[in-house]
């Protein structure tokens, strides 16, 4: 499906010359685009006509939630018809593991998830591995931290069609292998329960879920179903259950895995033994050893994510996956208010180091949580395919990129531009100031009643 752009207006003022130039260098393969716009001067409108024209997947990179939530609200407005979707930090409050060295002071992780905001970051990562094109995702710097692979979580996608042939228990299990997880009583988001041959999924990326009817071996229903009422909305011919977490471990490699983590384990403990810390070598041993345990009986443990490359296959130092790697390779990203939003992209992978070298060095994590990160700069540069810079005062490393060639959008919609400004001495500024305001006054100018009011007594 192409993008659909919905709007009462057109655009004006130097909107078209702005968007012609754009979509005129993304087709001639400039990978670097710098939009210098005004306050004011409708770059939102631009970037979604610029959008609708390229029609590739599109990513809009932000500094703060405030403004990506006001960003995700004004697309859907422009693309009702199309999959436009919010990635931010889950956290409603987030205290990260630290260790604080002067005071030998502990701190650890302390958490609490916005289940709303979770179901936003899960849908946007299913519509991007869905197949579908016409997808924006509006995402906080959070873009940059590390995520399950994506080949993983691909895998944990359950496919089902009505006539199938399976056994219940087989969906079942697949349905566990997922990270579902199974209840009677509380049917909450990322849950399944079974009465005789009936199942039903309470899906934790979108508002409704699946109530699947088996005969035999055969799936001979499915059915769209309201959570709270459990009626049905409608029936399918076929669905796809993506995974309930961002961290799917993949079973087949599960065992290798566990090795892999207690081969560093084994070296970290002699490390410290070596060097007559016994105290780290007990501790690293107990608190790996409880998350082994916590993986092998559930397939997960909280701070699970430490363990990452384990569960990539990747090598030490390599980055993670993150939700770049979701994005097709042809993909269109767009940084709003990018004098703001790089320094923060690059100022990530610095103090996330800073606080987790501490945690290695005395025994609460193994140094392979060092590999659980945000990108680095020259990381993300590395994932970026065709960008466009927007902001009204472009930094030096945009203009830079783009050899201080811009596309300038100066003259706003309603044709104002900015008033002229006049820089005076302060010498005298309260009598000059005094001065203009009687000017004000004579000329009965809009807003002077008070000060009109108040010299007459």
């Amino acid at each position: 499906m192409s993008y659909k752009l919905t709007s009462h207006y057109q655009p004006t003022g130097d909107q078209p010359k702005a968007i012609e130039q754009l979509i005129k260098g993304l087709e001639n393969n400039e990978k670097y685009q710098v939009l210098l716009g005004v306050t004011g001067s409708g770059k939102t409108f631009t970037m979604a006509n610029v959008i609708a024209a390229v029609d590739r997947p599109t990513l809009v990179l932000t500094h703060n939630k405030t403004l990506t939530a006001q960003l995700y609200a004004e697309l859907c407005e422009f693309f009702p018809e199309n999959a436009v979707e919010y990635f931010v930090s889950y956290y409603d409050y987030y205290q990260p593991e630290a260790y604080i060295t002067h005071s030998d002071t502990y701190i650890e992780k302390d958490l609490q998830i916005n289940e709303e905001i979770d179901k936003l970051r899960l849908r946007a990562t299913s519509s991007l591995l869905s197949g579908r094109r016409d997808i924006i995702i509006v995402s906080s710097v959070s873009c940059i931290y590390g995520m399950g692979n994506p080949d993983d979580y691909k895998t944990g996608i359950i496919r089902i069609e009505k006539g199938q042939v399976i056994s219940r228990n087989a969906f079942l299990y697949s349905l566990v292998q997922s990270l579902y997880s199974r209840t009677e009583t509380d049917f909450k988001r990322a849950t399944f329960r079974v009465k005789g041959d009936t199942v039903d999924i309470n899906l934790p990326y979108v508002d409704y879920g699946y109530r699947i009817i088996f005969f035999g071996d055969e799936i001979e229903v499915i059915e769209q179903l309201e959570i709270e009422s459990g009626k049905r909305i409608t029936t399918l011919e076929h669905a796809a259950i993506f995974p309930a977490n961002l961290y799917v471990a993949p079973k087949d490699r599960l065992n290798q895995v566990i090795r892999d983590i207690e081969d560093e384990l084994h070296n970290h403990e002699i490390f410290f033994e070596s060097e007559g810390r016994y105290l780290e070598a007990q501790r690293i041993k107990e608190r790996v050893n409880f998350d082994l345990e916590m993986i092998r009986e559930l397939g997960y443990c909280s701070g699970i994510e430490n363990y990452s490359r384990f569960f990539d296959g990747r090598r030490q130092g390599t980055r993670p996956f993150c939700l770049l790697d979701y994005f097709p390779d042809d993909y269109l990203m767009i940084i709003d208010e990018s004098h703001q939003t790089l320094p923060q992209v690059r100022g990530m992978w610095g103090g996330d180091r800073a606080r987790k070298i501490n945690l290695v060095n005395f025994g609460f994590r193994l140094p392979s949580a060092m590999d659980n990160r945000p990108l680095s700069f020259d990381e993300f540069e590395s994932v970026i395919n065709q960008v466009v810079y927007v902001s009204a005062t472009p930094g030096d490393y945009e203009l830079a990129q783009t050899e201080g060639v811009v596309v300038e959008q100066i003259v706003r919609p309603t044709g104002l531009l900015d008033p002229p400004i006049e820089v005076r001495p302060s010498i005298n500024q309260i009598d000059d100031l005094m001065d203009e305001i009687q000017k004000r006054i004579e000329s009965d100018e809009k807003g002077t009643g008070y000060y009109t009011h108040q010299t007459n007594g």
